[in-house]
């Protein structure tokens, strides 16, 4: 079992290519790159068109950060993506054709879960992006509450609980 949350998969490894393309986890019925796809459409479907580039890039760092964390993850041939979400900010970050707002889309899309899952299970990460949270103008907490649901639409149904 992997115990390091830094992970750098290669284009060329299995992890990198099963993720993006067969399997995530219990939560995503697709791999990264069908799931990207969905919540893109999801987001044209409802006409959130400043929302359609972080839906293109917001799980760009998934396939390189994707690892086993623990036995359900291999008893099911799973993956987990911890930090994933900035991993491919900062991916992104440089790139001068996407806005600094699709920028902090893709960084903080999973912020809401990750405070709920530290306050919860108690973990010293919790300030922090609590801090993060309240660093936010209200427009922001807004939309990543909105492109939370629409990233959660591309998941599809669960495989199993």
């Amino acid at each position: 079992m992997h115990k390091n949350k830094n992970i750098s998969n290669s284009i060329f490894s299995y992890a990198f290519w099963n993720s993006l393309l067969f399997t995530q986890n219990k939560w995503h019925q697709h791999g990264v790159l069908l799931h990207t796809l969905r919540v893109t459409y999801e987001c044209i479907k409802a006409g959130e068109w400043r929302f359609v580039p972080a839906g293109l890039l917001h799980d760009i760092g998934k396939p390189f950060s994707a690892f086993r964390k623990d036995k359900e993850d291999f008893q099911f041939h799973e993956w987990s993506f911890t930090d994933h979400e900035e991993r491919s900010y900062q991916i992104i970050k440089n790139w001068s054709f996407v806005s600094e707002y699709t920028k902090n889309l893709v960084r903080y899309h999973y912020l809401i879960r990750d405070i709920k899952k530290s306050k919860k299970e108690n973990l010293e990460r919790f300030s922090q992006k609590q801090a993060i949270w309240d660093s936010l103008d209200d427009a922001m907490h807004k939309d990543l509450i909105n492109f939370l649901a629409y990233d959660d639409l591309g998941k599809g149904k669960k495989r199993r609980e």
